[in-house]
């Protein structure tokens, strides 16, 4: 089987779950201008190269299949994954990556943008941003959830909302929060436990790090130098004994002797015996390495 017969049938499979049978040909379409060579690839330059002759009818198909049409993309990604997961190995090695993805953006009216931190750019640009779930192996890696983010300028103006067609159901959810959603969503599905990786926009939240804990995940998560922890053998002090009036204390407390420090005091608190090199693999310019801290025992968020 050639390649091309390869992709006519992945992509038929996709089609199926798409429904009434005239969104197959859109799919084909705009997934094979997709991997075309070209440098912009919105609707009409991918028009263009599918069928030059009859260039404005193709246009009009694909952007009733893009924008109008009724499909789930949760739909397609679930069998998306039913199909490239078993490729994988994952039983082999299995990683979770949580990420996400900033789309720059002109003006103001596509949902969800606004000017934020965007990592094609590295800078804060006017810019729409997805949260994703990826699995990945040795193998290769895969897409298994992507959400918009919709900033809370835009999940509080039902204006905004109305124009571009926003549903009710969709409300405001940090960054974090998305996440968790897709991550227990795959375990409801069955997906293969893995080792969760992500940046610091997730591993800086403490209910983001303890209800993977409460889920049995294991994680492997960077987290800012001012982020606090308690370091090992130091404990907050319990809430103030209850007097009988008013409600009783829940907060925990510090003094001096039972304060949490920050990772990166705590890290130059250790000798230089604690830390190690890893090598995990080669890059273009090398080896890519990192080094690792052991012996500084169990530190708790506060």
């Amino acid at each position: 089987m050639t390649p091309a017969d390869e992709l006519e049938c992945y992509l038929t499979e996709l089609a199926e779950v798409l429904g009434h049978a005239d969104r197959h040909a859109g799919l084909k379409d705009y997934c094979r201008g997709l991997l075309l060579p070209i440098a912009r690839k919105s609707i009409e330059p991918i028009a263009a190269h599918l069928d030059p002759e009859r260039v404005q009818a193709k246009h009009q198909a694909l952007h009733h299949f893009v924008a109008k049409s009724p499909w789930s993309d949760e739909a397609v990604l679930r069998k998306v994954r039913e199909i490239v997961a078993p490729h994988l190995a994952l039983d082999e090695a299995c990683y979770w990556i949580v990420d996400e993805t900033g789309i720059p953006k002109q003006g103001r009216h596509s949902v969800g943008v606004a000017r934020q931190y965007c990592g094609q750019v590295g800078k804060n640009e006017n810019c729409q941003v997805a949260v994703s779930l990826s699995l990945a192996s040795e193998k290769g890696s895969l897409p298994i959830a992507f959400r918009l983010y919709l900033p809370e300028a835009w999940a509080n103006d039902p204006e905004r909302r109305n124009k571009a067609g926003v549903p009710e159901t969709v409300t405001f959810a940090t960054k974090p929060e998305i996440a968790l959603s897709q991550i227990s969503e795959a375990l409801a599905a069955g997906v293969p436990p893995g080792v969760v990786l992500a940046d610091a926009v997730y591993g800086d939240t403490t209910h983001f790090r303890d209800q993977l804990t409460a889920w049995g995940l294991r994680y492997a998560v960077a987290v800012r130098e001012a982020t606090t922890v308690w370091p090992p053998g130091v404990e907050p002090l319990q809430p103030e004994p209850y007097t009988g009036r008013g409600r009783p204390a829940k907060n925990l407390r510090r003094s001096p002797g039972h304060e949490p420090v920050s990772v990166k005091a705590l890290a130059l608190s250790l000798p230089q015996s604690a830390y190690r090199t890893v090598t995990w693999r080669e890059g273009s310019n090398g080896g890519v390495a990192l080094t690792l801290c052991r012996g500084a025992g169990t530190c708790r968020a506060p």
